[in-house]
């Protein structure tokens, strides 16, 4: 529940006493920091000038209608008045005021190729550039992007005129506080002082409520969520890297927050992420201003802010700025450094693929002290260190030999961001501490891959982008495919199986359809991958079979090995798989997770089975998880399967089935065990798709996605056609096509984007995919169910779901208003299952 409300309390009025005849006191000094880039508010005729407390230098001020420089002293000028008598007996002189200065424009850029004489000017922070081809572009310098659009000023009004009230307020509220602190006296109170300060604390009621609404993202928790070294600050603390990766919704919370932060109020008073976000509070330091902290009815500290006027358990005292952060990670344990070079004589590439970055990390001079910081185990475990010394010396073929081992992937998957984000020694930073030091460095560092974690639309831009400047799909040569609609899939096997690997890799891709006219700009090669992906996958051809009986994802058949030509035919879907991605087509088809893991040559793990087969899985977890050395369950390293109608039994490993599971073998056995269940009659056409998909692609540059997210970029999400899904929609218990309460939720559904209606098409039927056949197809737990709605409790209840039935339980919400509120929040915010 959410904190209490602070009680209001009358505030202790402001008080102002013998100020100076001559003048306002000077401002607090600050340290010079580095230029930063112009903001709106630095087009005032203010008179702003730092003085560095180390040196005594003047720095520079703006003061112009663009950027003008000035020296003096920092100081709020005070307006000349008259002097008289009674005003020097005041105790309070009037307040002090800012003196504009005649703007005093920027002498303009000297470009050769650019001339604005005959053109308005550009806004503030704008500069207008001529790129190789003579095109003019323009630069927004504050948000670093890029446009071929000429901005204008009135584009710029509203976001100058809201800076404009933020600087006005904030030079309001200095001149409000300053006093000499040595007068201060805080038990004598005028009743003029007491006016004084009322009339000020309305002026700053009206400026307060007059400003914009207030930015969410500007809250210490919000800062602290969405730092770009967030996960870093996170592993430093073992107890909170624990609990978030135990906790799906803590990760689905945070992760919600930080692709978009004004969604933090719904979270807010979750408990988890208040446990979560409290431990990296410093209680020993002061609340920022504008915050309070009391105690509710049970002794719980709570937090006023009193600029949103809102409370919560959130500590604000969080590490949001960068050198809170360092200070964090140096309380940290921290590795021994690594030795430094004193100079730089070669630049070799930087290892891309995963497997490379591996080797390269774990060939660390300090390596074992590195990994016992976070492995402690690491000391008595001999076999994992011969392991890591092995792949230190023979490099990526002793990983690859090891590619399942357990343990050796338990430990580097607690070093996963220093692995993707490590550079080599010699292509560390230059003794100057400067990137422009050296040319050689400058050259490593653009060759220098990112963090891995951080968006995945960024991720896919820098894919693309390595793509391009290799020279996939760019030409000159074209890969044209002269396909007959009524012979889509042998006429796209013959082209395409007859093409060389360089074809497949650097041709511009063209379809074109017989006896049809028309140019290929997109459209028939976007509508030839649509139509085949659901030729080449559908489950009724014999390749591919739905993966179980109620969900619609699809893997490879074990039957497929009876299919003619069968590693011909997976090499071609690999071909496929492959040519979509280069050329950025989707396709209609989604495969299960081990699948995409395959194709990344990622072992697959337990948790994988869970959507495959959940009774298997939750046997192989009661395994894993008790003491089967208690009660023994008289297993052996070998299975049963059957095929085409006759059972055998197969072995896990050599002699397998003379070998009892034991509580200490039981970790290979399950392992053993996924892999068969995932690989079953199916290792060698896999092995073929992956073949033909990397006969297309470099898998170095595929290695920087995992199975996730290449399937967002393989299968994207699938569009949901409204009339479809209505047309084969049931009722029941009252409720019918015409009904108002149904008329209002397909209103609903029709305001929805199509990633609500993916996630409320989720929350119904367990999964977010659609059967080839359209919605007409949807089958339940024991066959062909369609979409239902069932008229069930109170105006006041939530939606609920029956995933197993594809029913939908819609309480008779009395407007439309209410019933879009409830179903978005039951879409949104449930993630867990119950039983009745």
């Amino acid at each position: 529940m959410p904190p209490p409300l602070p009680p209001r309390a009358a505030h202790r009025p402001l008080h102002r006493s013998n100020a100076l005849p001559s003048g306002a006191p000077e401002l607090p000094k600050r340290h010079q920091r580095h230029p930063t880039p112009l903001h709106p508010e630095d087009c005032f005729g203010f008179e702003i000038v730092d003085v560095d407390e180390a040196s005594n230098l003047k720095l520079r001020t703006a003061v112009t209608k663009s950027i003008a420089l000035l020296s003096s002293p920092r100081s709020h000028r005070q307006r000349e008045r008259p002097e008289s008598t009674m005003a020097n007996q005041l105790e309070c002189p009037p307040t002090p005021t800012h003196r504009p200065k005649p703007l005093c424009p920027l002498p303009v850029c000297q470009t050769s190729n650019v001339s604005l004489s005959s053109e308005e000017p550009l806004p503030p922070s704008w500069e207008a550039r001529i790129d190789s081809h003579g095109r003019v572009f323009y630069i927004d310098h504050i948000n670093r992007t890029t446009t071929w659009q000429r901005p204008n000023l009135t584009t710029r009004n509203t976001g100058c005129d809201l800076r404009r009230q933020q600087l006005d307020r904030r030079y309001q509220s200095v001149r409000r506080t300053i006093s000499r602190p040595d007068n201060i006296d805080r038990e004598a109170n005028g009743s003029n002082d007491n006016s004084f300060d009322n009339t000020e604390r309305q002026n700053d009621r009206t400026d307060r409520s007059e400003s914009e609404p207030f930015d969410i993202t500007t809250i210490p928790p919000v800062l602290f969520l969405t730092r770009p070294d967030f996960f870093t600050v996170l592993h430093t603390n073992a107890d909170a890297m624990e609990v978030y990766n135990r906790n799906p919704s803590l990760k689905h919370m945070i992760n919600r927050v930080r692709r978009d932060p004004i969604v933090f109020p719904r979270y807010e008073h979750n408990r988890d992420l208040v446990a979560l976000i409290n431990v990296f509070a410093d209680p020993t330091k002061e609340l920022p201003r504008g915050y309070e902290s009391k105690l509710d009815r049970t002794g719980k500290r709570f937090f006023i802010c009193h600029a949103r006027k809102a409370t919560s358990f959130i500590d604000p005292r969080l590490p949001t700025e960068a050198a809170h952060i360092r200070t964090l990670l140096d309380e940290a344990p921290v590795p021994p450094p690594r030795p430094q070079q004193a100079s730089v004589t070669a630049t070799p590439d930087i290892p891309v693929a995963y497997n490379d970055k591996v080797v390269a990390f774990l060939r660390q001079p300090n390596i074992m002290d590195i990994l016992k910081e976070r492995h402690s185990a690491l000391g008595q475990n001999i076999a994992l260190r011969e392991k890591v010394n092995t792949i230190r010396v023979e490099g990526t073929s002793a990983l690859q030999r090891w590619g399942h081992d357990v343990p050796l992937a338990l430990l580097l998957s607690l070093f996963e961001q220093e692995i993707m984000s490590y550079v080599p020694g010699s292509m560390g930073r230059s003794p100057l501490g400067s990137p422009h030091a050296s040319p050689g460095l400058t050259r490593a560092s653009a060759r220098a891959p990112a963090p891995y974690r951080r968006d995945f639309e960024a991720k896919l831009r820098t894919f693309y982008r390595k793509l391009e400047s290799k020279g996939y799909g760019q030409g000159p040569g074209k890969l044209k495919l002269h396909i007959r609609r009524e012979h889509l899939l042998e006429d796209a096997f013959t082209r395409i199986m007859a093409a060389s690997k360089k074809d497949l890799q650097k041709g511009k891709l063209v379809v074109i359809f017989d006896h049809e006219e028309g140019l290929d700009y997109g459209g028939p090669s976007r509508e030839f991958f649509f139509h085949l992906s659901r030729e080449l996958f559908n489950p009724y051809y014999g390749l591919f079979e739905y993966s179980a009986n109620d969900t619609y994802t699809v893997q490879i058949s074990p039957m497929s090995a009876f299919v003619d030509n069968y590693h011909d035919w997976f090499r071609f879907s690999g071909r496929v798989l492959g040519l979509a991605l280069v050329h950025q087509y989707l396709l209609d088809a989604f495969f299960t997770r081990p699948f995409y893991k395959a194709l990344l040559r990622i072992p697959a793990s337990l948790s994988d089975l869970e959507s495959l087969d959940q009774e298997f899985h939750q046997s192989l977890m009661w395994i894993k998880e008790k003491d089967i050395s208690i009660e023994p369950l008289e297993l052996t390293f070998s299975v049963t399967e059957e095929l085409l109608g006759r059972v055998a039994e197969r072995e896990l490993k050599p002699g397998g089935r003379n070998i009892a599971v034991t509580e200490k073998n039981k970790k290979e056995y399950l392992e053993r065990v996924v892999r068969w269940r995932l690989e079953r009659g199916v290792a060698e056409q896999t092995e073929s798709l992956v073949r033909g998909f990397y006969e297309v692609v470099d898998p170095r540059l595929v290695s920087v996605f995992d199975a996730r997210e290449l399937e967002l970029v393989i299968a994207g999400a699938a569009e949901i056609d409204l009339n479809d899904w209505r047309t084969h929609t049931e009722y029941r218990s009252g409720y019918h096509d015409a009904h108002p309460v149904v008329e209002w939720f397909w209103s609903s559904i029709s305001r929805f984007t199509n990633e609500q209606r993916l996630r409320l098409l989720q929350f119904v039927t367990g999964t977010s995919s659609i059967p080839y056949e359209g919605f007409a197809a949807l089958r339940g737990s024991t066959g062909p169910r369609k979409f239902c709605i069932e008229k069930w409790g109170r105006p006041n209840s939530l939606p609920r779901a029956h995933t197993c039935f594809n029913r939908l339980d819609l309480p008779p919400y009395p407007t439309p208003e209410i019933l879009y509120e409830k179903l978005l929040l039951a879409v949104e915010e449930t993630n867990t299952f119950g039983i009745e």
